[in-house]
């Protein structure tokens, strides 16, 4: 019966997956990737899963079991008259963010990621690793207690196959031991950079959401250990927590250098890039002060960015109000993501709906960096 069970339900999985799977674009343009986010799990709605339910026969009386007059009862629409319109069938499943990584890693063909830096840092685990004869209440090994137990009296002749009673005494007990084990990982920092002058409106801040959600996912499928940094700048930048990133309103002009030079600052202080993975993702309509500036923002990546990270992303979102000039200077600046070798790369993509979320996830990420 347990064998069944599991098979039905990694078989209900399969279904759910292959449901994510094919309608994965759809969650992205209409905002329904979540439906609340825990730990390790997000609850996303499937459509067109029917859950099995009790069904009654036509002997079975209405609710009261007598006669009412029409219009009466649940369900009721306008004027009295019930609802005709079909429900529609909408089932919250728990996924976890590992299934959801490697469902967008199938849909997109994203290659798994090769670390860099020389993996210094390390965890520190117990593991159990064997049994031994003494040891706290709470590691105790009933099963080899047990067999300890019947192995003494089968050989004392004191077992009783008519009367199987099995009583351990403080000689049989036995319990679970561990070692230490320390584990080297492979660690990533994502620092995520966006515009929030007056041009970047709640559309544009949306897209930026669902976006970093997406790459937050697959680098989280890739490395054990992430720590996640926000910066927000219009002329000026400064850092903030992962709330006041989202839901920040500022009034005013753009300067993008200050937020590349706030973000150097964050990983000469804190990021050595031989012991972290560094990935840095801008976002912005494309609005900048001045040419000079642009110039500069160029200088900061190329000097200063780049030598130190993984990857630099700039998502441009379409905004009504931005220019999206600054996507054409980076293209210009730095032809085919330079340098190569699988090296640092600056890499470009233009957001213009949620449709166009996971078109950018696959161009940030298919070259497996």
């Amino acid at each position: 019966m347990v064998n069944k069970i599991e098979q039905d339900h990694q078989r209900f999985r399969q279904i759910v997956q292959g449901k994510i799977r094919k309608d994965l674009r759809k969650f992205l343009s209409r905002g329904e990737l979540i439906g609340k986010e825990g730990k390790r799990f997000v609850s996303i709605p499937v459509h067109d899963i029917d859950i099995p339910t009790f069904r009654y026969g036509d002997n079975q009386g209405g609710v009261g079991m007598g006669e009412g007059e029409d219009g009466q009862g649940s369900g009721q629409g306008k004027d009295g008259q019930g609802g005709e319109g079909e429900g529609q069938h909408l089932l919250e499943v728990d996924v976890s963010l590992e299934e959801l990584a490697d469902i967008l890693a199938d849909e997109l063909q994203l290659p798994r990621i090769q670390p860099r830096g020389h993996h210094r840092v390390t965890t520190v685990r117990d593991k159990y690793t064997g049994i031994r004869p003494v040891g706290p209440a709470s590691l105790r090994h009933f099963k080899r207690t047990y067999r300890e137990a019947l192995k003494r009296q089968i050989s004392t002749g004191t077992y009783d196959p008519d009367n199987p009673v099995i009583i351990p005494i403080k000689n049989d007990l036995r319990f679970r031991s561990w070692n230490e084990v320390k584990k080297p990982q492979s660690n990533a920092c994502i620092v995520y950079m966006m515009d929030v002058s007056g041009s970047m409106g709640e559309e544009q801040k949306e897209l930026v959401r669902l976006e970093a959600f997406w790459i937050d996912t697959w680098l989280r499928r890739n490395y054990e250990g992430i720590e996640s940094r926000y910066i927000v700048h219009d002329v000026k930048a400064a850092e903030v927590d992962k709330k006041t990133f989202f839901s920040v309103k500022e009034d005013g002009g753009t300067r993008i250098s200050s937020a590349y030079t706030c973000c150097h600052e964050l990983l000469e202080k804190h990021y050595d890039p031989s012991d972290w993975n560094i990935y840095l993702f801008h976002f912005s309509d494309g609005d900048n002060s001045s040419d000079a500036d642009n110039r500069l923002c160029v200088r900061i990546i190329e000097d200063r960015l780049l030598p130190r990270c993984n990857l630099f992303g700039y998502c441009q979102v379409a905004s009504a109000y931005g220019s999206g000039s600054f996507h054409n200077v980076l293209a210009e600046a730095f032809k085919d993501g330079r340098p190569d070798e699988l090296g640092p790369q600056v890499i470009l993509s233009k957001v213009g709906g949620k449709e166009d979320i996971l078109d950018s996830l696959r161009t940030f990420f298919k070259a497996g960096r």
